[in-house]
Formats: structure tokens, C-alpha cells, sequence
């Protein structure tokens, strides 16, 4: 499920977290603890005004939880295309009401011949484009109403499939009933109804045991920041290695460099014309296009603002770029 959540007003003050410093950090989440529990805690650790969450876990599941600082807030919707890789245990023969662990166990089927053979083919045929009915136990609103909410009423309620990508998916281990798995991903995939539609297609059901999201997009689980029992001082000391700025957050943007004295016309959100912007790199021009988002940076090298371009006008050699407009600013005014 992709999500962003905000929470504010801290309830003490800190200094190990400058006021200038913006970006995502790489927390990993510990089993039990929801994203929300994460956030609240690093917020009264590090007294922090604004912090928040992009691609929510379930409380059942560990791995990479992106949390983002100060202005971070304001890009969430930029990392939401952001791939994903999992690290799961499908249990065969047993499907729950939940489709995970933490359910109950709705339905049971004997899965002694079933050959290792049979397993690696079926979870095969899931790799590529697939469609996904989401599961009754999700934040996906349907009609304004969180599907969970119906759920724990013993509802069920009519969901139409949705398209996600399963670029790879790999059969790590087989072990009796459990098969260890790992996927990686496009946004909004849900494993564990993955882990059920295996089961299904083996004809003996399924549910996701357990679940490890071992990265997202440049975050791996192995830089992530460990929350529990966390100090100042040791977050001072590892948070080098679990976070990134904004800019280099958004590398699929081109860099575009304003001059000095358009600065100020970029910090109070005017249009910049063409004419005044140069690339960072040779190779820059021919990654903008119309519609393009573009990092704008001055010309000592900081981040100000995410840009979108327009045209102006079209020539018989091909066109010319009118403007770029701030989209969102990334520093303080």
C-alpha cells in the first residue's frame, strides 16, 4: 500500500537534527510496530516539527520504511513510483481470512504431493504484468470507506482488479510447505495477496508467513537505521549511511542551473524563461522535454526547487522551451 503520513508538533526539542536538514531516512521497521508507531517515535526522539512515511508497512512486517524529514513532507508523491523488493514466506496449504499470518484460518489442504517442480512453475507464471483484486483487509477506499472497516464488520465488498508489475519473482527455497520467495515489485503490489493467488493456482491455497521489504527504490535493508533502542548519539553517528537529501533522492530529474540573479525570482515561485537556464551536463539538454520535471539548483550547487518546462513556440528545426515553473520548493524561503 503507498501512503504518505505527516505528523507534527513535536513534543521536545533536539539538536542532533539541523533545522536546514530535508530529506527521506532509511529506518527499518521492526515486526509489531506499525509505520505510524515509527513516526511518532522519531518525532519525539529527534523533535523534529514536520516528519513522515511513504509506502506504509504492516505491523506484521520488518524491512525499509522511507521517513521523510522537514521538507522531505513535500516530495512524497515523487517517490511513490519508487520499486520494490521483498523477501517473503508463502505457507501452501492453509489460506486465512487476512490472506497473512494474522488472520484466521479459513480453509486447510493437504499438500503432500505437491513436487517442488509443480511449486517453481506455478509461482513462475506470476512474473510480468498481473492483476491484483485488492485485499478486504487494506486501507483501499471504496466508496470513501477504508475496505478494513467493512472487513472487521464481516463484509465483503466488490473490488475490481488492479494492474501491477512483478518484474522478478524467484523461488529461493522450498521447504515442505513453505516456500521462500523473492519479488521485485511496482507500487501498490501486495504480497501477501500474491502469496494467496500461488496457493489458489496450486489448487491448495495460501498466505503470506512472513514478510521482509528488503528495499525501496535506492534504500537497501542492510543501510536501514534500527529504531528500537535507538539514542541521539547513535543517530548522529549512523544517520550518514541511512539518508538522502532531496536532490539526490530524485536523480531521474535533470539538473537545470539559474543564474544568480534569477535566484531570488526562483525562491518566491516565478517562472524562469529558457533563455537564462543552463544543464549541469552535456548530455542534460536532450533529457528535457516538454512536461519534464527538472531539479533546479543555483549556481553554488543547492537544491531550490522541483521545476516542471513548457514551450513557447515551435520552429521548422523543432521547438523551443518557454519557461520553468516552480513546482515545489526545497528550501526555505
Amino acid at each position: 500500500m503507498e501512503s504518505i503520513l505527516t505528523a507534527a508538533h513535536p513534543q521536545r526539542s533536539s539538536n542532533i537534527v539541523p533545522s536546514h536538514l530535508h530529506g527521506i531516512l532509511n529506518v527499518l521497521k521492526p515486526v509489531g510496530w506499525t509505520s505510524h508507531d515509527v513516526v511518532l517515535h522519531l518525532r519525539r526522539l529527534l523533535g523534529i516539527q514536520k516528519i513522515g512515511h511513504a509506502g506504509t508497512l504492516d505491523p506484521a512486517a520488518t524491512g525499509v520504511l522511507p521517513v521523510l524529514l522537514g521538507k522531505g513532507t513535500k516530495i512524497a508523491s515523487y517517490l511513490l513510483e519508487w520499486e520494490k523488493e521483498y523477501v517473503a514466506v508463502l505457507r501452501l496449504g492453509q489460506s486465512t481470512d487476512t490472506q497473512d499470518a494474522t488472520g484466521t484460518i479459513i480453509q486447510q489442504m493437504p499438500v503432500d504431493g505437491m513436487s517442488e517442480s509443480m511449486i517453481r512453475s506455478a509461482v513462475n507464471e506470476f512474473v510480468g504484468d498481473i492483476q491484483q483484486i485488492p485485499p478486504m483487509y487494506s486501507a483501499v477506499k471504496i466508496k470513501g470507506q477504508p475496505l478494513y472497516r467493512a472487513a472487521r464488520r464481516g463484509e465483503t465488498v466488490e473490488r475490481n482488479p488492479r494492474p501491477v508489475t512483478i518484474y522478478r519473482l524467484e523461488t529461493l527455497a522450498v521447504r515442505g510447505c513453505d516456500v521462500d520467495l523473492r519479488v521485485h515489485c511496482s507500487k501498490g503490489t501486495y504480497i501477501r495477496t500474491l502469496c494467496a493467488d500461488i496457493g489458489d493456482r496450486l489448487k491448495v491455497g495460501g498466505h503470506l508467513l512472513w514478510l521482509e521489504r528488503s528495499r525501496v527504490g535506492p534504500f537497501s535493508v542492510q543501510d536501514a537505521l534500527e529504531v528500537e533502542g535507538l539514542t541521539d548519539a547513535r543517530f548522529s553517528s549512523e544517520m550518514s549511511r541511512s539518508f538522502l537529501t532531496i536532490d539526490k533522492a530524485l536523480p531521474q530529474f535533470p539538473v537545470v542551473i539559474v543564474k544568480d540573479e534569477d535566484r531570488k525570482k526562483v525562491m518566491n515561485g516565478v517562472p524562469i524563461p529558457w533563455s537564462d537556464i543552463s544543464v549541469s551536463d552535456d548530455e542534460g539538454m536532450s533529457q528535457i522535454c516538454e512536461g519534464q520535471r527538472v531539479r533546479i539548483r543555483d549556481t553554488q550547487g543547492q537544491l531550490l526547487a522541483i521545476g516542471v518546462t513548457g514551450l513557447s513556440a515551435r520552429s521548422s528545426g523543432g521547438h523551443e522551451m518557454g519557461t520553468i515553473r516552480v513546482e515545489t520548493m526545497c528550501v526555505e524561503r
